[in-house]
């Protein structure tokens, strides 16, 4: 097959067993929607369009396929959206999680099936992100994730305020009663005050920077608003950027190398990142053939400071990073501890774009390695007999004096189960005690939601208890803070040590020693775990069948054990 038959809309030939016939239909039904011979003979860039009514985090869609298909046409290419499923955190049920690797077979099968040499993807909320760059990283095109952007922020009763921290801060205000409905209400509307992912370093703006970190942006694609013209030129840029790269068949696999987690990893850390970023960069990292080491992960975290001054970790939001110069000025004070040699979309390297950055300014959001917001990483890894695979905890996050402590379990067997009695007054719990919560990881809940942010129960709120040691096999929003301690692996529901923990037993959390510990013989678990036999979760058809038979546990991403490489070469990060 000659260069030009696998380039544009020549490329992969609907099979009707003639080759000829097959270029000669799809040209007829191409030239039936306006498209001239001129037309297609360019490099064709698809666009990944993730608009949805259900997705406010990517209202702004429609604007940005419009500024990135004037960038394909300025560079000569020939601009090609379409759809794929989009998830928004707050409209998937029981999970956006649960949907992520939908959504990744999604945009890797429309990559494979339909004909482009490049494609723009467009993601934004939680899961959309790690989903595209995951499909990507399979289907092997020339790639570029563009990010939809931060919503901006309210105010309420002239104070600052955006999702999700402030959403947690003032629930928990009511709970408490501190504040009443009249108040939840108005601050409910202020929350959000435009279109766009949340506004502090949750989730949504931690991929955001990690996929800038990973070279799979243009330089300054991570920290825009939503409803900025700054957004809408990274738009632009993109188009361009994509076609060169289709010309120069810059494929992700030159991208995304060990040197390029490595250095998403460090950013990881610094920003204080969502405790999220660990899981879809091992699925990305597994898509890649890499395991991603958890131990080499905590070594780099203790010399790897929270820089960025950004909620939950600290007080900024992300207009004010933006403002500050974004990821360049990160990664100007973070370039000693990078793999400068790394590649990036731009085909130069991540030290090279460094440079081409500039000197930067005098801004107070990013801080000095001397004068962190926080002297180690933002996330721990734990282990210990509670978890023999590993747990995770947002050191920068927790409260200092429960760092170190020791308490006797409050246990809730389930979500339902937490749901039924934190709010009881009949609750036999302390401030002193520690929460455990099992069966909501990956099997357990399904899809591993983000419970694991359990709420001080009521009463406890009520005489003013604003943290408490809390355990689980599940996830947190990166929106959120407190002592909690997450990812328990392996999980309850298929017979992890958290599923035999009584009420009653001491636990022993100890993040200095990067320890969680049941202080309970192991003699003992393994009589319990004769005597209380785990039923693993099962279903009968569709998707969900599918999602228990195949789902890996927090370690290996919570990816399919059958869309992982099928050879691994190595792991990352690589830290003496």
């Amino acid at each position: 097959m000659s260069e030009k038959s696998s380039t544009g809309l020549r490329k992969g030939l609907t099979s009707y067993g003639d080759s000829g016939f097959s270029l000669f239909l799809r040209k007829a039904f191409i030239k039936g929607a306006g498209y001239t011979d001129s037309a297609l003979d360019r490099p064709v860039v698809g666009i990944v369009n993730t608009g949805s009514a259900y997705n406010p985090c990517h209202g702004n869609a429609p604007q940005l396929i419009e500024a990135v298909k004037r960038g394909v046409m300025l560079a000569g290419g020939l601009p090609m959206d379409f759809p794929t499923i989009s998830i928004h955190e707050s409209f998937s049920s029981p999970t956006s999680m649960y949907l992520r690797n939908l959504m990744s077979m999604d945009t890797e099968e429309m990559l494979r099936a339909q004909p482009m040499d490049a494609v723009v993807m467009i993601g934004g909320c939680d899961k959309t992100v790690p989903a595209q760059l995951m499909g990507a990283a399979s289907a092997g095109l020339p790639a570029i994730q563009l990010i939809t952007g931060s919503m901006l922020t309210g105010s309420h009763r002239s104070e600052r305020v955006g999702a999700c921290t402030d959403c947690r801060r003032y629930w928990g205000k009511f709970r408490a009663e501190e504040i009443d409905e009249q108040e939840i209400a108005d601050v409910n509307n202020q929350l959000v005050a435009s279109v766009g992912t949340c506004s502090v370093m949750g989730t949504a703006s931690t991929m955001a920077c990690i996929a800038e970190a990973l070279g799979m942006t243009v330089p300054g694609g991570a920290t825009p608003p939503a409803v900025t013209a700054d957004r809408m030129r990274v738009a632009e840029l993109s188009g361009a950027q994509a076609v060169k790269m289709a010309h120069e068949r810059l494929t992700i696999d030159k991208i995304l190398t060990p040197d390029a987690f490595h250095n998403a990893m460090r950013v990881l850390l610094a920003i204080g990142g969502s405790t999220n970023g660990i899981i879809h960069l091992t699925a990305i990292a597994g898509r890649c053939g890499l395991e991603v080491d958890l131990k080499a992960l905590d070594r780099m975290g203790r010399d790897t400071p929270v820089l960025v001054d950004l909620k939950p970790s600290g007080q900024h939001y992300m207009e004010d990073f933006h403002h500050a110069g974004g990821m360049a000025t990160l990664l100007r004070e973070l370039k000693p501890l990078l793999k400068l040699d790394a590649l990036t979309v731009t085909g130069r390297t991540l030290g090279e774009e460094i440079e081409l950055s500039g000197p930067g300014f005098a801004q107070d959001v990013v801080k000095t390695r001397e004068r962190p917001i926080y002297p180690q990483g933002g996330i721990a890894v734990l282990e210990g007999n509670l978890a023999p695979g590993g747990a995770i905890i947002k050191q920068s996050a927790a409260h200092p004096d429960l760092m170190e402590h020791t308490g006797r379990a409050v246990v809730f067997e389930n979500a339902d189960d937490m749901a039924l009695r934190i709010d009881s007054d009949d609750l036999d719990v302390t401030a002193d005690d520690i929460l455990v919560l099992k069966n909501i990881g990956p099997k357990g809940a399904p899809g591993m939601p983000e419970a694991g942010y359990i709420p001080i129960p009521k009463k406890l709120a009520k005489a003013g208890v604003k943290d408490i040691v809390r355990i689980s096999d599940g996830r947190m929003s990166g929106t959120a803070f407190g002592t909690i301690v997450l990812h328990v692996t392996p999980e309850a529901a298929i017979g992890g040590p958290l599923a035999h923990v009584h009420n009653g037993d001491q636990i022993r959390l100890s993040v200095a020693n990067r320890e969680i510990a049941l202080l309970v013989s192991d003699e003992e678990l393994a009589q319990r775990a004769l005597d209380e036999p785990v039923v693993v979760p099962t279903a009968g058809r569709g998707y969900r069948k599918l999602f228990l038979e195949t789902v890996t546990q927090a370690d290996k991403g919570v990816d399919f054990d059958f869309l992982r490489a099928e050879h691994f070469t190595g792991s990352t990060p690589t830290i003496e």
